[in-house]
């Protein structure tokens, strides 16, 4: 009895020795003025009443799914100016203590001036194949948030273990946040959503690919857009990975609609796969069900595409994305991947000899939507 007692003292002080490690920031110092890191107000357009829903229906059948023209392709830099926060030596931050959702390791981050950004953490694929996936998405004229991977970045009052002590809060009285203490995290992703409010109801946030059959944007841009999905192998694509937003300028009046509603891909993490930054998987992921006829089809894909149908794509979606990545030179290429990480997170090869590598699977993948048709 006394030996059970003891162990059971023993786990009973682990956890809560653990508890105390994981909520403590690694570094002391001291913090800059909370008044000037208040995380500013988001916008946003949440419909609510008996017509909700239809109003919802209604703003993702209009929305356009391209925001930049598709006849030219420019790869954006991966990292903004000086005057940016996250563009000097040291982007510094603090810690937003609030509920996140899905499994990757990730936390809230407010900049000076009330910018917050998401900020993904660890050695986890998906930084890397969002970080990628958002550029490459960007490049083509389709809206994406801003991601970029950072050498390092300060966040004062943010626990050595930010993501797993939000998890533990739920569950035990803990505090977390706030102090003069600072964390560093290295390799991070840094996510800046795009700036335009959510279109939501109490029900239903996002929209699944299967909605799009009722859309009126110009089809040559919904199967481009369905196309470049196949083509990144974007299975993880439930309603929450995607966002229905307003580009309107105005703040919403009160039941008006949004004139000029947007729908984008917000979460690339599952790509480049399907098991996540996988050369050999990615390279051989199957792009169509029935090439001759342009079926795209992601049913070889984990949950068997998710909310992706089976659809038959026009000649023109087509032509229009592979058009687009065929302009892409190797360099861009080469700089997508390295900017990216892939090298260093794929394997501990040559880099170079990985670049190239993800390169020729790249142009492999292209030549295969290249080959398919004429469709009907």
């Amino acid at each position: 009895m006394r030996q059970r007692w003891l162990i059971g003292a023993l786990v009973i002080a682990s956890i809560v020795g653990l508890s105390v490690w994981a909520t403590a920031t690694d570094e002391a110092g001291v913090a800059p003025s909370a008044a000037d890191y208040t995380p500013a107000t988001a916008r946003s357009w949440h419909l609510r009443g008996a017509d909700a829903a239809e109003r919802r229906r209604d703003a993702l059948r209009r929305a356009s799914v391209r925001i930049a023209s598709p006849t030219r392709v420019a790869l954006p830099p991966v990292t903004l100016g000086a005057a940016d926060a996250l563009g000097g030596p040291l982007p510094t931050c603090r810690f937003v203590p609030e509920p996140i959702s899905g499994t990757t390791p990730k936390f809230h981050c407010v900049f000076a001036g009330g910018d917050v950004v998401k900020v993904k953490y660890g050695r986890n694929p998906e930084i890397q194949a969002e970080a990628a996936a958002t550029r490459l998405l960007d490049a083509l004229g389709f809206p994406a948030d801003f991601v970029a991977i950072v050498p390092r970045i300060r966040c004062y009052g943010c626990p050595r273990l930010p993501f797993e002590t939000l998890l533990l809060s739920s569950l035990l009285p803990v505090k977390i946040g706030g102090g003069d203490g600072y964390t560093d995290f290295e390799w991070v992703a840094v996510e800046r959503r795009l700036p335009a409010p959510a279109i939501e109801t109490d029900e239903e946030k996002g929209w699944a690919w299967w909605e799009l059959k009722d859309s009126i944007a110009p089809r040559v841009d919904l199967d481009a857009l369905r196309a470049i999905a196949v083509f990144l192998a974007h299975w993880d694509n439930k309603a929450d990975n995607q966002r229905l937003v307003c580009l309107d300028n105005e703040p919403p009046a009160a039941g008006s609609p949004c004139r000029r509603p947007l729908a984008m891909v917000q979460d690339l993490g599952a790509t480049f796969g399907p098991d996540k930054v996988n050369l050999t998987t990615w390279r051989d992921a199957p792009l169509w069900d029935d090439a001759r006829r342009c079926v795209l089809s992601m049913h070889a894909l984990p949950y068997r595409g998710s909310t992706f149908p089976d659809v038959q794509i026009s000649e023109e979606g087509r032509l229009q994305a592979v058009r687009q990545l065929s302009m892409l030179t190797d360099d861009d290429l080469r700089r997508l991947f390295t900017d990216a990480r892939f090298p260093q997170y794929y394997s501990g090869t040559d880099d170079r000899r990985d670049v190239e590598a993800w390169t020729r699977a790249f142009r492999a993948r292209v030549d295969r939507l290249r080959v398919a048709g004429p469709c009907a």
